[in-house]
């Protein structure tokens, strides 16, 4: 079992930048797959981007290639989100999760979840 925390975000205007952390405790990170997911009010959460287990795949969603960043420390048992050049439409919640897969976008495959972070980007 693991436990997820995220730290980071909060507010921004349009065209700047945030990062995200998130520590995990108990069972060693690299023995999960990692995902950020996003959910806006009365939408569905959706997949931001996704790191395999040593951070040698990653996967984003089409509305932030080219703009965000996931990497992970396994050391330090963190995974990151940079966030640049962001819009008002990345405004929302962002979580952590941890999957026992090889690289899902699926957030039905995640097993593990972060509490959840508000990131707003105002126009």
């Amino acid at each position: 079992q693991v436990q997820l925390v995220e730290s980071g975000g909060g507010m921004v205007q349009t065209g700047g930048s945030l990062s995200l952390s998130c520590a995990a405790s108990g069972r060693t990170l690299s023995a999960y797959a990692m995902g950020w997911f996003r959910q806006a009010p009365g939408k569905e959460r959706d997949i931001v981007a996704a790191i395999s287990r040593r951070g040698d795949s990653t996967y984003y969603a089409d509305s932030v290639k080219g703009r965000f960043t996931i990497s992970r420390d396994n050391a330090k048992r963190t995974v990151y989100l940079q966030m640049n050049s962001l819009k008002p439409e990345d405004t929302a919640v962002y979580y952590c999760a941890a999957a026992n897969r090889a690289l899902p976008t699926n957030p039905n495959l995640y097993t593990y979840w972060g509490q959840g972070n508000q990131v707003t980007v105002s126009s």
